[in-house]
């Protein structure tokens, strides 16, 4: 399961000013689904009850009328803010013409795939899906298909969805970490031992399982930069590493940029490290935060795809290539091709993480502020940070309690141990510079508290 330590009960956060109607929602949505949330990270029991209201660029509001500047972004989707207008725009304007027909094509969905192949060097064809998930799972399929192999290897700390072959060793307890961690009951053993795990930026411990299992491997699937455990940065020539060891081992290399396709670069970090895989994912910022994925790669390989007549692997979707959902994203790559979104982001990134390292200097405390571009996080250890391992140091409790201090104060960051935070096109310096601030006063809060707690125990 997730790993997420439990935090002291004085840490968490009291609750400003709920309104009656928002605990009202909150005990509907408890009655009639599982948890009040639809998705399991959604449910963060420190906020107490959290119904969100209304969103709007750097910003969203809760049921109290309480605004936060948000630098969660829904796990990173809002890449140009909350309800970008020419994102809704395109939306609402296709919707009045169509919706989804289910035969053929629509002009949406091929101009959207000429973009696609001529912006991301991997991508001689693609296909929509409606989530990362679904992407990397056609994926993993298709190179056991193309290979006719069993075993596909992933890394300690990349999340690559919901489904039986990846879901695991994602944020693992110490005792789980070196064997398999899986996310969930009901996943079936013999696909979880199909999957091998290995240390992000050891090539040697790739290499090792690639010989363990000789010429049966059919994939290496990764996050290019892990940012399900925060923003651990691949060493330099790492991911050619890993080319070079697919290529020996006639496996496919699989970049998972479900987050950092579009955030990082219209390319995506394949295009950043000159490194290119055969296949590759996207989704999350594809279409500023409607639901849309991809999955693309040489032609040779996606024509096996049963899209096409003869292909024997299977592919469908009934909302796959919706023409509203398309033509937002469409817009987004317009936006983001004639105004200097990567330029705002990436400055505003190194603003917050140039900040918050004087504040941990400042504050004489270990911590490694990590992140790349528009992608943010502090962990409160020594350094450096290489791979999972050495994030089982960070101080959760500091971690997660200073987000929670800032949330009083109106700065949200998901409270969840090793979440990266993200700045949008709509952000500003201020805001920044307001994060960093109320970042200081925060991690003093949590420190004087604990000072407070040791001096009562001595």
């Amino acid at each position: 399961m997730v790993y997420n330590p439990p935090i002291a009960e004085d840490a968490l956060l009291a609750s400003p000013a709920v309104v009656p109607a928002s605990a009202a929602i909150s005990e509907r949505g408890q009655a009639l689904i599982p948890g009040g949330v639809n998705s399991g990270q959604r449910q963060i029991p420190a906020l107490g009850p959290f119904v969100i209201a209304s969103a709007s660029g750097s910003t969203f509001t809760d049921a109290s009328g309480r605004r936060y500047d948000d630098y969660h972004a829904a796990f990173g989707p809002q890449i140009l803010g909350h309800c970008d207008p020419d994102v809704d725009r395109a939306v609402a304007e296709t919707s009045r013409r169509i919706d989804i027909a289910g035969v053929g094509v629509t002009d949406e969905e091929v101009a959207l795939a000429e973009k696609l192949v001529a912006i991301v060097p991997s991508y001689e064809q693609v296909l929509l899906t409606t989530s990362g998930s679904e992407a990397t799972f056609h994926a993993i399929r298709l190179a056991r298909a193309v290979t006719g192999r069993r075993y596909l290897i992933k890394f300690q700390g990349c999340f690559h969805g919901w489904h039986d072959a990846v879901a695991m060793n994602v944020i693992s307890p110490a005792d789980r970490v070196g064997g398999k961690d899986p996310l969930s009951k009901g996943m079936l053993p013999e696909v979880v031992d199909a999957t091998i795990v290995c240390r992000f930026n050891d090539v040697d411990d790739v290499s090792r399982a690639l010989e363990a299992h000789l010429g049966d491997v059919a994939a290496i699937i990764l996050e290019p930069i892990p940012h399900n455990i925060g923003a651990v940065l691949p060493d330099p020539g790492f991911l050619q590493a890993l080319r070079d060891l697919c290529d020996r081992h006639g496996a496919l290399l699989i970049f998972d940029e479900v987050i950092t396709g579009f955030r990082h670069g219209l390319a995506g970090y394949e295009a950043i490290a000159g490194v290119t895989p055969d296949l590759a994912t996207r989704g999350k910022a594809m279409a500023n935060g409607y639901p849309i994925g991809a999955l693309g790669g040489r032609a040779e390989l996606m024509g096996r795809f049963s899209s096409k007549p003869g292909g024997d692997v299977f592919f469908a979707g009934t909302y796959n290539g919706h023409p509203a959902i398309a033509a937002g994203a469409l817009a987004l790559i317009d936006k983001m091709e004639r105004e200097p979104v990567l330029d705002h982001i990436f400055e505003l990134g190194e603003r917050a993480r140039a900040g918050l390292r004087e504040v941990c200097s400042r504050l004489d405390i270990p911590a490694v502020v990590s992140g790349f571009g528009s992608v943010f996080c502090v962990y409160f250890l020594d350094g450096p940070v290489r791979s999972y391992d050495d994030l089982l140091r960070n101080d959760v409790d500091l971690y997660v309690g200073y987000r929670l201090e800032s949330i009083r104060k109106g700065i949200f960051e998901l409270p969840l141990n090793l979440k990266r935070s993200h700045v949008s096109f709509a952000h500003t310096a201020a805001q920044i510079d307001r994060l960093v601030g109320e970042a200081e006063r925060s991690i003093r809060t949590v420190l004087d508290r604990r000072a407070g707690h040791e001096s009562k125990e001595r």
